[in-house]
């Protein structure tokens, strides 16, 4: 318990002295493919957010989903690649395939669903080779290009408005 508590401080300041660097790109490109970052501790609706982008006009071969928790039990299976706090080293790297494949895709949308300051969620993210990224307001201002004020419970209004301001950005 106090190895993970350390851990995670040391992740959390390898990802703020990262974020200092951080360059925007400027990109008019349109959105056609979109990975989503879930944190399961505090939202289980993954498939109504999924449906709701998918009404939206993205089409579901183009959605890639991550899924964190805190603990994964050894005997389930999951519709999802998951990750856990296990999976981060102490250099702040990940062993899972999963999770690497999932950095390294340059997604047109980065969806960073969840409000909490995680290491482990920070880390994907900030190492995440999307072109432009959305999450809450509530997650550190540089880590996206554009932040909602809600909270993670209310699905809808996120994605409401995501797509209203994607329009407005000549996104979609």
């Amino acid at each position: 318990m106090f190895l993970n508590y350390i851990k995670n401080f040391f992740t959390q300041k390898t990802v703020k002295k990262s974020l200092s660097n951080v360059k925007h790109s400027d990109t008019e490109a349109k959105i056609k493919t979109v990975g989503i970052i879930f944190d399961e501790s505090y939202f289980y609706e993954k498939d109504a957010l999924v449906q709701e982008l998918i009404s939206n006009g993205i089409y579901e071969s183009q959605i890639s989903i991550l899924v964190f928790k805190n603990k994964i039990p050894k005997n389930e299976s999951f519709d999802y690649p998951v990750f856990s706090h296990k999976d981060l080293s102490w250099a702040a790297t990940f062993d899972k395939s999963e999770v690497k494949d999932f950095i390294a895709k340059k997604f047109d949308l980065l969806i960073n669903y969840y409000d909490t300051e995680k290491a482990a969620l920070l880390l994907v993210t900030n190492q995440s080779k999307a072109k432009f990224k959305v999450g809450f307001s509530s997650i550190d201002k540089k880590l996206n290009h554009f932040m909602i004020n809600t909270n993670a419970e209310n699905y809808k209004v996120f994605v409401d408005e995501l797509f209203k301001y994607l329009k407005i950005l000549n996104k979609i």
